[in-house]
């Protein structure tokens, strides 16, 4: 087994608690690391001014992979303006490590809505409307303007649909279905469409669909399990995941990965329910995501065999304590010890 060097992005809220668990857990998998923290979040943009500064951007450069927690200021704060951290640190390391696709599994849980779903969204996650295109005319004016463009570029588009068709090919359904909304956005959607069967021309042993991104929403309340592999582009997923993650159980319980599929740098692995103050330092935080989280990246890192020992022994977990009443450090001993 590899040694790795992981960072470790505790950030804000909940973000620490819940990472201390997924680490504890990744350690009782027998997975050899040295971990590295680094403070950055709402906490050191208020006291210094800084979000990402570079010389730390080339520090995580040189890791293996990144375990970010969360990130965010409390809704009544007036010290951090909104998109300083979304955009200067998440976004900048998602575009800056080129971490273009965002990978979110959703399997349901006991109780939830859709109990029986089981598939995975894949996000194009350095283009579309994150991408950041636009700016303002007379602002502050009666007459101002504001310009939010989409930029979907070949490359981008295709790299992100071959990942999925890859990941497809290797399930057993061996579906994928393209959301968009190319009735009305003809332009962009029109570059998914056609490179998406254009692609699927090189996977004959993949069935394919389209949805309007719409109709997906309801598709996935009224049927999950017509899902297998969801591929889409940014702004769509991010929304999607969310509808996801709700029916699949809660959002605490949602993992996600940004990931280098070119391993030209570390990839990032982050629970996506957010900073959470109202419950921060309390012990009541679920740790699942953060530590489902971990599983995907010991996955990406070949560790496939303890990745799935983990994943194994959060679900045993979740399907005996459908509605844990544990804290933060109980779950993740209960985990730990199913290992």
């Amino acid at each position: 087994m590899s040694h790795y060097k992981v960072a470790v992005i505790g950030g804000d809220g909940i973000g620490p608690d819940v990472l201390a668990e997924a680490l504890k857990v990744v350690r009782a998998a027998g997975v050899s690391f040295d971990a590295t923290e680094y403070e950055l979040g709402a906490a050191r943009y208020i006291r210094t001014g800084e979000v990402l500064p570079d010389s730390v951007l080339d520090e995580l450069r040189a890791h293996d992979a990144i375990l970010l927690g969360a990130i965010g200021a409390p809704a009544e704060s007036t010290e951090v303006p909104p998109g300083t951290l979304e955009r200067g640190l998440l976004l900048k390391l998602r575009f800056d490590l080129d971490l273009y696709v965002n990978l979110r599994p959703f399997v349901g849980v006991p109780g939830a809505p859709a109990e029986d779903c089981d598939f995975l969204v894949v996000r194009e996650n350095t283009e579309g409307t994150y991408a950041g295109e636009g700016g303002f005319l007379r602002k502050g004016t009666a007459h101002e303007v504001a310009t939010q463009g989409s930029v979907n570029t070949r490359m981008g588009v295709e790299r992100c649909i071959r990942y999925a068709f890859d990941l497809a090919m290797n399930r057993p359904a061996k579906h994928l279905t393209l959301v968009h909304k190319i009735n009305v956005l003809t332009f962009s959607g029109d570059l998914w469409h056609r490179t998406f069967h254009e692609v699927a021309a090189e996977y004959p042993d993949v069935t394919t669909d389209y949805n309007h991104v719409d109709a997906s929403c309801i598709y996935l309340v009224e049927q999950p399990t017509r899902y297998d592999v969801i591929v889409t582009d940014n702004l769509f997923g991010d929304i999607i995941t969310d509808l996801a993650g709700a029916v699949a159980g809660g959002i605490g319980y949602a993992a996600s990965a940004n990931l280098n599929p070119a391993r030209t740098g570390p990839s990032m692995f982050e629970p996506v329910h957010g900073a959470a103050f109202d419950i921060a330092g309390q012990n009541k935080a679920n740790p699942a995501a953060a530590i489902r989280s971990a599983a995907l990246m010991l996955d990406f890192l070949g560790e496939r065999t303890a990745a799935e020992h983990v994943t194994d022994a959060v679900l045993s977990f979740i399907n005996s304590h459908p509605n844990p009443t544990l804290s933060t450090t109980e779950i993740g001993d209960a985990i730990a010890e199913r290992l």
